[in-house]
């Protein structure tokens, strides 16, 4: 096919593109309860084409792209028929000239390890008895769950002689906890991970069966006013995903953000933890064939590096890095115990909890904090978070104990002082 792919580019006079092809195998289990329910397997072959063209406006020459997906089971004709429709439109969608990336010519990466290793049924099968091991409680339980196991293939080829190929392989999926009394009430969960994590798993579901306990028998008592807020779990990544996104190379040239190398975007303010972040490469290649290794982001709250596609980092005069998914952190300095001393409100659970990187506002509305004032541990629900890294990151103190997803390696929890927090409560 990819033989075919550029006999069909030569063909249509097409002398800039890249060629990414994948080869997916997934597994796939559904529950009901603990009963399996559906088992499906897919191996799906995609190829996606870039197709580059250059056209002179204003002066000036600039640079289109356009994409296009094609199937193994196009004739010569269609797969011609996309590729010219695709630099038809290329000529629309002009940017400011830009240099392709490097190319690279590289062996096969494979990944190693246990997910990477077994077969996807036994890596599915492991990933669900981990996920049922903490099930064994009667008030509340795993009312159902999705379990997906992918492995893949990539391939990346460009006209300018780029020629890598790596293997990945991840699994992923969702779950839901039930708590009938004293009111029924649902928790849904997702979980991501590029190893075969079954501890972390395992104790993600332990987690939210109590979470989903203390969810019945919560009560709408939460006031409105200031208060030390602690967060934990992909709430903790989320909110440090404001440092990644406004560091992208794309969000620096749109002038979305004013960050400089070497800035204490953290301010010079700070009293609590400086922080202290790495980009995490998941891949050995991006889509667009640029070799990727982990990224110092930010030393003692200093931005270290920006970061993106090829086209982005070509405008701003640094070297292409790729687009990361996965941040680490490496900060952590009191007990998760010693972190939720003193007044504080320990929000687990909502409704959606986002950050809003432009703004630097974060949020979302309360499905189950804990209110703590000394040994008093009330269980809360109703009510929203809203506060502002801005004002948050002067002041941050993070847990020792770690979290590990697929998206995130850092502190399980961090303490965030005088969030403005909107309750029900009288």
């Amino acid at each position: 096919m990819i033989t075919r792919i550029q006999n069909a580019l030569e063909k249509c006079g097409i002398s800039l593109w890249r060629i990414n092809e994948t080869a997916e195998e997934t597994a796939e289990l559904f529950f009901v309860r603990k009963k399996l329910d559906t088992r499906r397997v897919k191996d799906v072959h995609k190829y996606q084409v870039g197709v580059f063209r250059d056209v002179e406006a204003e002066g000036e020459t600039k640079r289109g792209c356009t994409f296009t997906n094609l199937i193994a089971s196009m004739d010569d004709a269609q797969i011609e028929e996309e590729l010219k429709s695709a630099y038809y439109a290329a000529q629309f969608a002009a940017n400011p000239y830009y240099e392709l990336p490097d190319p690279v010519k590289a062996p096969l990466v494979e990944k190693t390890g246990a997910l990477a290793e077994a077969t996807l049924a036994e890596s599915a099968g492991k990933m669900a008895r981990a996920l049922f091991a903490p099930d064994t409680h009667e008030d509340a339980f795993v009312n159902s769950a999705e379990i997906f196991a992918h492995r893949c293939l990539c391939r990346i080829l460009s006209s300018e002689g780029a020629d890598v190929s790596y293997t990945d392989a991840y699994v992923k999926g969702e779950f839901v906890v039930q708590c009938k009394q004293p009111e029924d009430v649902e928790i849904h969960n997702t979980y991501f991970y590029d190893e075969l994590n079954e501890q972390a798993l395992s104790d993600k579901v332990a987690e939210a069966l109590t979470f989903v306990r203390d969810r019945a028998r919560a009560q709408r008592v939460l006031k409105s006013g200031k208060y030390d807020l602690v967060l934990s779990g992909n709430a903790v990544g989320e909110i440090l995903s404001y440092y990644r996104w406004r560091s992208y190379a794309q969000t620096i040239y749109a002038k979305y953000s004013t960050w400089q190398k070497g800035e204490d975007v953290q301010g010079t303010d700070a009293a609590g933890e400086r922080l202290e972040l790495t980009l995490l490469a998941r891949e050995p290649y991006s889509e667009e064939g640029i070799p990727m290794e982990d990224l110092a982001l930010l030393k003692n709250g200093k931005l270290q590096a920006y970061h993106g596609h090829n086209r982005f980092c070509r405008y701003l005069g640094v070297k292409p890095t790729g687009g990361y998914e996965k941040l680490s952190c490496a900060n952590g300095t009191v007990s998760f115990e010693e972190l939720k001393k003193g007044p504080c409100l320990w929000a687990v659970t909502f409704s959606d909890f986002q950050m809003d990187a432009m703004s630097g506002h974060f949020g979302g509305e309360i499905r189950l904090a804990y209110l703590i004032d000394g040994d008093t541990v009330t269980p809360v629900t109703g009510g929203s978070v809203n506060g502002s890294i801005l004002e948050a990151q002067k002041n941050l103190t993070f847990s020792t104990e770690r979290y590990t997803s697929g998206r995130y390696d850092g502190p399980y929890a961090v303490r965030l002082k005088d969030v403005s927090i909107a309750g029900e409560g009288a």
